[in-house]
């Protein structure tokens, strides 16, 4: 029987990160507050339990969470090859910047605050939000730049629009970007990620999906307030979770399980606030690889879901 958390490889970068990834916002009281104790605990039952992937951003809790996590991976007192981490550019609490003059000062900060000689991954954070041309032309040389500097090992952009992806990869040569990381497109009521893989497989970049839940969308309690989702949508998730929970089972565990079980993906990024979700989120994995997923409670959860399956939200500058 399976008991630890299965490694996959990220493109051609030779990283193997853990199925289930450490998304790090929480610790940034993004989701509500989390003492620093906590926040330690959290990591370090996530890598006890074989999680090996962390990822953060300056942006998370205006700088926050890269303090706590790094202040939490500094405490686990193992060697710093045992651990993957990935912070990201571009986006802070005052805005957005992907100029070369940003981004070069944003990699000193954050490793500072990581208390890390480098990190693993720098990625361009939501770059829907800026100028796509920029990104191709300025943001990922400095990165580059930066590569050769040993500060970064490898590059990545993130965002929501999945065209934004193809965009810069058609733009830049092959082999200058290594990873990219889409949320909210790879789960139960929104699998449109699973069109783009072949293509990104092609190109030799690494897969990260973040957001299984739908940011909040596949859970008992419901999203939150401000989520961007259409009134339509929001009724939708919260019927599925609702006949979920009439049955017995638990839709947050089935989206997590449905995310896991593409192995084109090489980890699945959800947030951790308790040792109670990192126990869950390794759990619902093990549960996976071993006894393979509920086909017919997903079944009756899409069943439900298709009037809005692959529907999303605006986001970032809207490009005709």
């Amino acid at each position: 029987m399976t008991t630890t958390l299965e490694l996959r490889p990220l493109g051609n970068t030779g990283l193997k990160l853990s199925c289930v990834g450490f998304g790090a916002s929480p610790l940034g009281n993004v989701f509500g507050p989390i003492s620093e104790q906590d926040a330690s605990a959290c990591v370090r039952e996530a890598f006890r339990l074989g999680i090996n992937f962390f990822d953060t951003s300056p942006y998370y809790g205006g700088t926050l969470s890269e303090k706590v996590l790094g202040k939490a991976l500094k405490a686990l007192g193992v060697p710093r090859n045992e651990y993957i981490v990935s912070t990201k550019c571009g986006r802070y609490i005052e805005g957005f910047d992907f100029s070369a003059e940003r981004v070069t000062r944003s990699i000193d900060e954050s490793l500072e605050r990581l208390q890390l000689n480098y990190v693993d991954i720098l990625q361009c954070h939501d770059i829907e939000f800026g100028s796509l041309d920029q990104i191709v032309n300025e943001t990922i040389p400095a990165l580059q730049k930066l590569k050769e500097a040993g500060k970064i090992r490898f590059i990545g952009i993130t965002g929501l629009p999945l065209g934004v992806f193809t965009y810069v990869l058609d733009r830049v040569p092959p082999g200058t970007v290594d990873v990219i990381l889409s949320y909210c497109h790879y789960s139960v009521n929104d699998s449109t990620l699973e069109d783009l893989l072949p293509y990104l497989k092609s190109k030799g970049v690494g897969v990260i999906s973040a957001s299984p839940l739908s940011m909040g969308l596949l859970t008992e309690c419901g999203p939150p307030e401000w989520h961007p989702a259409s009134p339509e949508l929001k009724a939708a998730c919260q019927a599925a979770a609702a006949y979920c929970k009439e049955k017995g089972k638990n839709i947050s565990k089935l989206s997590m399980q449905y995310s896991l079980s593409n192995k084109d993906i090489s980890s699945v990024l959800v947030g951790m606030n308790s040792v109670r979700q990192v126990e869950e989120n390794v759990a619902a994995a093990i549960e996976l690889s071993t006894a393979g997923t509920d086909e017919i409670a997903l079944a009756e959860i899409e069943d439900i879901l298709k009037p809005v399956k692959n529907q999303t939200w605006p986001t970032g500058i809207q490009r005709s």
